[in-house]
Order: C-alpha cells, then sequence, then structure tokens
C-alpha cells in the first residue's frame, strides 16, 4: 500500500492564494473535532465548584477531574503513534472521537465524584488518541503548506480553548451535567464530519513503537524543551484549574472569565506569536514569558494572601477579586505567546521525527498538567489557597531554569527567524518531515526528479525542490554505503535543518561524501 494520499481519495480544489482559511472540508471537519476536543479541557473549569457543591466534595477531590484527564492523556501519548501507525489515522482519530462521546455520557450519569474522576480519565485516553493524530491529518489534507496548516490547528486550539469555558458556564448554570452531554453530542457531529468528509488515509510502511517517544528524551535538546514544558504546564493549571475556587462564582461569571482569558490566549498564540518570533530572539522571549506568568502567579498569590475585599494599588482602590479577575485574563496573552514558542523550539531542537517528538514532549508536559490540580488543591488545604499560587511561580522560575539548561539547543536556528528565505526553507523541510507519520499532502506537484536508483545525487538540488514543494520521496531504497533508505535521508535533512549549513557542492554528491559531509555538520566542522 502506498504511504501517501491519492489524488482519487481527496477532491482536488485549485490552489488559492487568498489566506490559509480557503481549504477543503476535510480539513474543517478535522478542524470542528479539534475544537471540540479543546473545549472539552476549559469546559469542566466553571463547574468545578458546583460539582464539589453538589456532590459534597473538597477542592483536591474534584481537581482529580484534570488530574485523571491529564495523566491518562500522557501516558496514552506514548503509544498513540504505534496505534495509528497500525490501524491508520483516520480509525485513530474515530476511535478517539468515540471513546470520547461514551465517557462523556457517563460523566454526565455520574453521582459521585469517584465516578466521575474515573470517567474522565477514560475522556483522556479518547483525547490522546486525537489530538496526537490531528495535527498530521490537518497537514495531510489542507492546502497551502504546513504553515498554513498550523494557524488553523492553533485556531481551532485557541477557538476550543475561548468557547469551552463560555459553553461550560452557561450549560453549567441549568445543571453540572449538561456540559458532558453538551460536549458529547458535539463530539458525535464531529466523528459523523469526519468519517463522511475525511478521506482515507494511508497507514505508513514502517510501524512506530511505543519506545520511540521516550528513546527521543535521550537527546538533551529535546529533554531540556520536555521539562521546560512540564514546570510551565504546572503553573498553567495551577491558574486554570484551581482559580475558580479563590473566585468562588457561579458557573456563568465563571465561563465568561475564561472565555476572557481563552480570547487572550488565542488571538496571541496564533496572531501575535508567529511575528513576536520573526523579530526576536526565541529564547529570550521564552525566558519573558515563563518570568512574566510567574509574576502573575505571584501577584495572585498576594492578592489572594491580603484578605482583604480592596487593595490599595497605584494610589486606587482594588477589588481583590477583580485584580484575580484581571490576572487571569493577562496570564492569557503570556500563555498563549509562550505556547506557540515552546511548541516551536521542541519541534526544531527535535533530530528525530516530528511525530515521535511530539509525543515525547507531550508525554512530559501532561505529566505537569496532572500534578498541577490535586497538588495545588492539597496546598490549599495543609496551608492556605495562596500557597498555591506561590509554588506556581516556583515551579514557573524552575521552568527558566530548565530553559537555561538546554540554551545552546535553543534558537539554533536564529537566521531562520531573522530573513524570509530561510524561514521558508524551514517549512517546506517541514514538510517533507511530516512525511515521516506516513502522510503526504495531495496538493503537491507529482514531480520527482530524485533519481530513485543512483546513489549519486545532488543535494542542493533535492533542497531546492523541497522548497519549491516538488520534492517526494519515493519509497525505502536499499540500505548501506551506496544508496540511502528514507529514513536516513530525512534524518539527513533534520541534520542539515540543526545547523544551518549547506553543502557546498556545486557537483553531485556520492553518499559516502555526503555522510562524512553531514558528520562534520553536526560537529559544528563542515566548511
Amino acid at each position: 500500500m502506498s504511504n501517501q494520499i491519492h489524488a482519487d481519495q481527496v477532491p482536488m480544489e485549485p490552489r488559492r492564494k487568498k489566506g490559509s482559511f480557503r481549504q477543503p472540508k476535510a480539513t474543517w471537519a478535522v478542524a470542528f473535532a479539534c475544537v471540540v476536543a479543546f473545549m472539552g479541557l476549559g469546559l469542566v473549569d466553571p463547574i468545578l465548584t458546583s460539582i464539589a457543591k453538589e456532590l459534597h466534595a473538597t477542592a483536591s477531590q474534584v481537581e482529580l477531574l484534570f488530574t485523571s484527564y491529564m495523566l491518562v492523556t500522557a501516558v496514552m501519548m506514548l503509544i498513540t503513534g504505534a496505534v495509528s501507525s497500525r490501524i491508520g489515522p483516520k480509525k485513530t482519530l474515530l476511535f478517539g472521537l468515540l471513546i470520547i462521546v461514551i465517557f462523556a455520557v457517563l460523566a454526565g450519569l455520574s453521582s459521585t465524584v469517584t465516578q466521575i474522576i474515573w470517567f474522565r480519565g477514560g475522556w483522556g485516553l479518547g483525547n490522546a488518541l486525537f489530538i496526537a493524530t490531528a495535527l498530521a491529518v490537518i497537514v495531510s489534507v489542507s492546502i497551502g503548506g504546513t504553515a498554513k496548516a498550523v494557524i488553523i490547528y492553533e485556531a481551532s486550539i485557541g477557538l476550543g480553548l475561548s468557547v469551552g469555558p463560555l459553553l461550560g458556564g452557561w450549560l453549567g448554570g441549568i445543571t453540572w451535567r449538561a456540559p458532558f452531554y453538551g460536549v458529547a453530542i458535539l463530539m458525535a457531529i464531529g466523528f459523523l464530519a469526519i468519517l463522511f468528509l475525511l478521506p482515507n488515509i494511508a497507514k505508513p510502511k514502517q510501524k512506530s513503537s511505543i519506545l520511540d517517544p521516550i528513546r527521543a528524551l535521550r537527546f538533551p535538546g529535546l529533554l531540556s524543551m520536555a521539562f521546560t514544558a512540564f514546570f510551565y504546564n504546572y503553573g498553567f493549571y495551577t491558574l486554570f484549574a484551581y482559580t475558580p475556587f479563590v473566585l468562588n462564582m457561579s458557573a456563568m461569571n465563571l465561563g465568561f472569565i475564561f472565555f476572557g482569558w481563552g480570547i487572550a490566549f488565542a488571538i496571541f498564540s496564533v496572531f501575535v506569536a508567529p511575528r513576536v518570533e520573526k523579530r526576536f530572539n526565541l529564547r529570550r522571549i521564552m525566558y519573558l514569558m515563563l518570568f512574566l506568568i510567574a509574576l502573575d502567579l505571584l501577584v495572585m498569590g498576594l492578592t489572594v494572601a491580603s484578605g482583604n475585599p480592596t487593595i490599595h494599588v497605584l494610589g486606587m482602590n482594588w477589588s481583590a477579586q477583580a485584580m484575580i479577575i484581571v490576572a487571569v485574563i493577562i496570564a492569557g496573552i503570556f500563555m498563549g505567546i509562550n505556547g506557540t514558542l515552546v511548541t516551536t523550539a521542541v519541534m526544531e531542537v527535535a533530530p528525530v521525527e516530528r511525530s515521535v517528538a511530539s509525543a515525547a514532549y507531550s508525554f512530559v508536559r501532561f505529566l505537569g498538567g496532572a500534578i498541577a490540580p490535586f497538588l495545588a488543591g492539597k496546598l490549599a488545604e495543609w496551608f492556605s489557597p495562596s500557597v498555591s499560587f506561590y509554588v506556581g511561580a516556583i515551579v514557573m522560575a524552575v521552568a527558566i531554569i530548565a530553559l537555561f539548561c538546554g540554551r545552546k539547543y535553543v534558537g539554533a536556528k536564529e537566521a531562520a527567524h531573522t530573513t524570509n528565505e530561510k524561514m521558508d526553507s524551514s517549512a517546506q523541510v517541514a514538510d517533507e518531515l511530516e512525511a515521516a507519520v506516513g502522510i503526504e499532502t495531495v496538493s503537491q506537484p507529482t514531480t520527482n526528479s530524485y533519481a530513485e536508483n543512483n546513489a549519486d545525487f545532488d543535494f542542493r538540488k533535492a533542497i531546492q525542490e523541497i522548497q519549491r514543494g516538488t520534492f517526494r520521496s519515493s519509497g525505502h531504497r536499499e540500505n548501506g554505503d551506496g544508496i540511502m533508505n528514507d529514513q536516513e535521508f530525512r534524518e539527513a535533512l533534520r541534520a542539515f535543518m540543526q545547523n544551518e549549513k549547506i553543502a557546498n557542492a556545486d557537483e553531485p554528491m556520492d553518499d559516502k561524501v555526503f555522510r562524512a559531509a553531514l558528520r562534520e555538520m553536526q560537529k559544528n566542522s563542515y566548511k
């Protein structure tokens, strides 16, 4: 079976140059499901206090709704690649959505907090299967290249995170059970849309192993970024999951507050972060965002610790509740920018396939998200609510230290962020690397000027073809010193990207010379 989507499987649409949002129906089917999947994350936030009151649970017990969900999602990230490579991306998406529908309904039917916790864990299983596959599928069926596909994906995340709390607050005003049923209905619609609108996508020839993400963490750059994301996610979910208990407001009001947070997150992650990344040093902006988030959490902790209904700041009297609300919405700005930059940095430092890097990184970062809600609740019970925010600020400072430890890996492609030409090159090479999961964009031309059975090839010409979108891999070739197979060629491209060095070869290089040049590039000694 071919590891590309064939032209007869997807309705071909003419290329358009008027933006990212003119796409085939299949793209929007997956994007809609992405919106609902990420709605499920924020949908629970406004009803946490309602569940605690009606089911007579403590804050830390209710926070386990987040912990079980995130923990199962984290662990399942290790096996989603193996599942997808065996049953195919479309079936993986459908199974994920079906599991979410089932467990969302069961959560709505629950009569105890313990039952909801377990069913949220099942929900996390479906969520992992879906979100780990969705981006690669959107890239495969969209037109306009990886960069535009990522914008659609990020926009879906932002829309889901912003609308989720609002819908949760509105439905939660009726009953805390309603948001769970609402998600089940929307996910069922997403299931049908993908079932009928998304074409079959062939499975890759090479099956993934569940050990691949674990092995990927041996690389120092990826490991440092994974731990940066781990500590960042701890602070993220301290604010996101514990703040409702401090505000102690109705589900509807909490929905509006976190809707504001989500709007800020969406706008700054989709529209502002890419521009910031182009203009400024990636690592320094990440330092700044992590520091500002830590400062935001510190301010929230100090506000809660004051115990006063009003606080005198800058010559004015402020409501303590209003200050916390403003801090939450401002945090959405910083988190939106940082989330996009962290993802960019992970893809930049990872010397493995993007799907494997994403799984390894997601496994570690979701663990941070699993620990934070429960521990924040416990810290409030053991000490005081302000301590939860202080610890979140401290952990965010640890994220800065983790980023500093991997500083030589982050920003290694600074030149790619200073000129459009190099940015385009990186984006197009990323397109080819995306094919490593066995998917290829159907709208690419079918020209293949890379000789299948010739050990001599022009590396510079191959890069130019990738830039033009005309390069296609042609299946596994013989392994050995004669001809490199596809996997080796992708690894060669990845090494090339890591060092931003171009082979100085006007004449075609044979395989041995090319390998030697790559080794020298990896040592930063190639001239």
